[in-house]
């Protein structure tokens, strides 16, 4: 069959929910995915990530070559023979901005959702408008017009988390009597030692020179838990295990590997949605999209694809929905030369570029035990202070160093060949370090700026002849004030824990996110969380989709995901564009339903027989 109803492009997060949705109403779906299948001989996840070498997000997977994703192995650090900090970027993702965006994602069955640290956190009001704040871009919508679909998101993924506590603690407005679908997962030892010492201290912003009150605060996970049985008016929640069917007993055991894989697959992945489609669905993988097809008046009729040996195949559809991550969605519209009349599809890329900090308690802070992060601090996420410096939340890391200095290998490496150490003795140095440390992770928001995006190269192609995507990135000053202030926050957190700090952006080559700014370095790195390239707005003139996820200049074509969003505010982005991807779904039914609706037959009028006169105006006829 080559003709369908919708044509989704991608089966990551965004596009399994939307073939999910339409599926349910009957309709025929065709999902082209341009990564191969999640879970295929003569490897799974599981084994592929063990076997290899280098423990990355994409570690899991095989990438083929007709479907090169970016990998963080991609980037290094250099110095220049002035000293000046710089980067080298090579692979699937070209760069030539001044600071390096360093993040990637996955071109797999699934997507990036089966690499992400399942962290589910809701925007909060303020944060659909940052104009009102002097930076970014507002949304054509509100929070209000969104908090329908973030509860079904919250179903849809099956989220754990307390609402009580996000009401007093976070701010967020949930109706008096709405509960998640689990019970909140339990606070890690570290969050009980950080709890214990912080909640009810204060720091001071550096910038804004106010005082935030510090407490741990409980992070939603889309991760099987402990269901409510209050939720949906106390008919319970099932939690769904991998292949999206109910699994009672399928409950996060703690092993720590949530990036990249989850081996008890408590952890929400694309795939679990995918098991639970309609027979009306059908999966391609290994079909990569090149091109977007349009009639003369500019509706999209279909999609040009290629398989990996390099055949070329066409698919129709009335609608066309594009869900393959925020840098190839908007890599394919330009592709396709469509939707760009405002000249912003690939502009506005955004991201949160993530500054961390690192060191050792007095005591042992439980490290490798459970998700990578359970609680975090909320306090400097919003408030006036955000129009001086760019608002950031605090994520508790559980996992050790890792994130900042990779493996537990370097410790080893680090007393081996710094300290001489062997045996015993090593054995013994090793243990204590490691199970003393932790590590904050600030989560900047970025703004969106139009200089910031994604191009086609003007020469480079891919195995399969398609220009690679060529990213242009920096931070404003407004992120590195932030960057600024999350220091200077860290360093009284330190003192207030007694913690030893091994904050220290060296080697250059490990930390190409590295800058200068007011005289201190810093370093960043990605935290995958790519958007804004095809960004929503109000008007056709200055944004490439409007409310809906519709492209403004061509009628049955969807740019659905991140890349929508005006802003990335500083919640994981996950759960908002899933409500995004809900809300759009709704629409597109009920456009296709309002195609297929009969139309009423009316008799045309007669015309009045030779010699007999016309009928009178107003007379009955």
């Amino acid at each position: 069959m080559t003709r369908y109803d919708v044509i989704v492009v991608g089966a990551g997060v965004a596009g399994s929910l939307v073939a999910h949705q339409l599926g349910r109403h009957g309709r025929r779906v065709l999902v082209l995915e341009a990564g191969p299948g999640a879970h295929e001989p003569p490897a799974d996840p599981l084994t592929t990530y063990l076997t290899t070498a280098a423990k990355v997000p994409g570690s899991p997977y095989r990438a083929h070559p007709a479907a090169p994703w970016p990998e963080a192995t991609d980037l290094s650090g250099l110095s220049g023979t002035d000293g000046t900090p710089g980067f080298r970027a090579d692979g699937h993702l070209r760069q030539d901005g001044p600071l390096p965006y360093a993040s990637g994602y996955v071109r797999v069955n699934g997507g990036t959702g089966n690499v992400w640290t399942g962290l589910v956190p809701r925007m909060l009001p303020e944060d659909f408008d940052t104009e009102s704040f002097g930076y970014g871009r507002r949304w054509p919508l509100t929070y209000d017009d969104l908090e329908r679909h973030y509860r079904a998101a919250e179903e849809e993924l099956g989220v754990a988390a307390d609402a009580d506590e996000q009401r007093e603690h976070v701010g967020l407005p949930f109706p008096d009597d709405y509960v998640f679908p689990m019970r909140a997962l339990p606070a890690s030892r570290v969050d009980r030692i950080l709890s214990a010492r912080l909640d009810g201290r204060r720091v001071k912003d550096p910038v804004s020179l106010r005082e935030v009150e510090l407490r741990v605060v409980g992070t939603p996970h889309a991760r099987n838990g402990v269901p409510d049985p209050r939720y949906d008016g106390g008919r319970g929640y099932v939690p769904r295990g991998r292949d999206g069917q109910p699994a009672p007993d399928s409950r996060c055991v703690g092993n720590a590997s949530c990036v990249p894989h989850c081996p008890s697959y408590a952890k929400y992945t694309p795939l679990k949605t995918q098991g639970r489609w309609s027979t009306t669905v059908t999966l391609q993988d290994r079909s990569v999209v090149s091109r977007v097809l349009v009639d003369g008046r500019g509706h999209a009729t279909g999609v040009e694809y290629h398989s990996y040996d390099g055949q070329v195949s066409v698919a129709h559809a009335d609608v066309v929905v594009l869900a393959a991550h925020a840098v190839e969605n908007a890599r394919l519209l330009l592709l396709s030369g469509l939707a760009d009349r405002s000249g912003q599809v690939g502009r506005n890329l955004m991201d949160h570029p993530v500054l961390l900090t690192w060191g050792l308690l007095p005591e042992d802070a439980g490290p490798y035990r459970g998700p990578g992060s359970v609680s975090g601090l909320e306090g400097f996420r919003a408030g006036a202070a955000r129009r001086l410096r760019a608002p950031f939340r605090v994520e508790l890391g559980a996992w050790g160093w890792v994130w900042a200095k990779g493996s537990v290998d370097a410790d080893v490496h680090h007393f081996l060949t710094e300290r001489g150490l062997f045996g015993a003795e090593l054995r013994r140095a090793v243990g204590d370090r490691i199970r003393r440390q932790f590590t904050l992770q600030f989560e900047m928001e970025q703004g969106a700026d139009p200089a910031n995006r994604v191009t086609l190269h003007p020469h480079e192609r891919d195995p399969l002849g398609l220009p690679r995507p060529l990213v242009t990135y920096n931070l404003d000053t407004h992120v590195k004030e932030g960057m600024a202030a999350a220091r200077a926050v860290s360093d009284q957190i330190f003192a207030l824990l007694g913690a030893e700090d091994h904050t220290d952006y060296t080697p250059v080559a490990a930390w190409p996110g590295r800058f200068e700014h007011d005289g201190r370095t810093y370093g960043y790195r990605g935290a995958g969380h790519a958007a804004g390239t095809h960004i929503m707005g109000d008007s056709p003139a200055t944004s490439v989709v409007d409310a809906w996820q519709r492209c403004w200049d061509h009628p049955g074509l969807y740019a659905i995901g991140c890349g929508s969003m005006p802003s990335v505010a500083t919640s994981n982005p996950t759960l908002t564009m899933a409500a995004l991807t809900l809300r759009s779904a709704e629409r597109i039914e009920a456009d296709l339903a309002a195609r297929d609706r009969p139309g009423s037959l009316v008799a045309p009028p007669t015309s009045p027989a030779p010699n007999e006169p016309s009928p009178t105006p107003g007379a009955p006829t």
